[in-house]
């Protein structure tokens, strides 16, 4: 499937979407699911829905009071990842990805109180930094042992705090937004075929079957280190909702079936249940993973 045209919700890199502002912050509600699909004999997608929270641990007080303290608001992080790497390469790699990230985001949550803060770079620097720490990691792996040679993965990260959402994304999943009945994909598909279409040498009828539009040109690991992070910064509302998923949805169900299934269902599960359901009904040609945030 090739991406869709953007209008007023067009982001670039690293730059805001001003869209009116709601009257509350949002509360997410978040459910994913992961399916081998109907050809593939293991199932190389990862997914992670994480709520990452302050707290005050309590070790003496004159007060009675809980032993941890928790702050009210809360972040929420949404990964998707899709390995690569053929004789179960393709599962480590995503699944040393996540993990890395979870750490590393983890050990550096004071991000969470300077988003904006200049001299870090903010939520984005910190995201990046993750992607780059997983793609070291990813890289020192497959050096140490031959049989994972080349292994890498796709990585789409969102985290959520208030009215702001940030993106950081490598690879050919994909993060979407479904706003009033649209439904606008934010981040573009690092492939040959893609970087094609960005460079206007191949139309979007062209790309829809192109032999080479699963060619990755862009991912955390495979090889070679280092990684080119795509990142936006969005500005969310009540009724928004966050899509994340791999190219086995994708390949299956254009933006309409898609679109239809999210205007359809209140509660993410049945979403994800959903579209799971009728990406393998298709044909199931690939591992489908779904990620779905509901912003209320």
């Amino acid at each position: 499937m090739t991406p869709q045209p953007m209008t007023a919700m067009t982001l670039r890199p690293g730059q805001d979407s001003t869209p009116p502002e709601a009257a509350r912050t949002p509360r997410v509600r978040s459910f994913g699911l992961t399916d081998r699909g109907r050809k593939r004999e293991t199932n190389e997608d990862q997914f992670l829905i994480a709520a990452l929270t302050t707290s005050l641990r309590v070790q003496q007080s004159s007060v009675p009071q809980s032993a941890t303290q928790y702050a009210p608001e809360s972040g929420s992080l949404l990964v998707v990842a899709d390995g690569m790497g053929g004789h179960a390469a393709g599962e480590r790699a995503s699944a040393l990805a996540l993990s890395t990230i979870e750490r590393f985001l983890l050990d550096t949550l004071r991000w969470v109180f300077t988003l904006d803060e200049p001299a870090t770079g903010g939520a984005l620097a910190e995201l990046k930094a993750a992607l780059e720490r997983a793609d070291a990691r990813v890289c020192e792996a497959a050096r140490r042992d031959p049989r994972l040679t080349g292994m890498g993965t796709t990585v789409t990260m969102a985290f959520s705090l208030g009215h702001q959402a940030y993106l950081a994304h490598v690879g050919d999943s994909r993060c979407y937004l479904f706003r009033s009945g649209r439904l606008h994909q934010l981040t573009r598909d690092h492939t040959l075929v893609g970087e094609m279409l960005q460079s206007g040498s191949l139309t979007a009828e062209a790309a829809a079957n192109h032999q080479l539009r699963h060619v990755i040109t862009n991912c955390v690991g495979g090889g070679a280190p280092g990684v080119r992070t795509e990142v936006h910064t969005l500005e969310v509302q009540a009724g928004d909702v966050l899509l994340l998923c791999t190219d086995g949805l994708t390949e299956m169900l254009g933006d309409e079936a898609i679109a239809s299934v999210l205007a359809s269902n209140p509660e993410p599960r049945f979403d994800c249940e959903e579209l799971v359901r009728l990406a393998n009904a298709a044909g199931g040609r690939d591992n489908v993973t779904v990620v779905v945030a509901k912003h209320e």
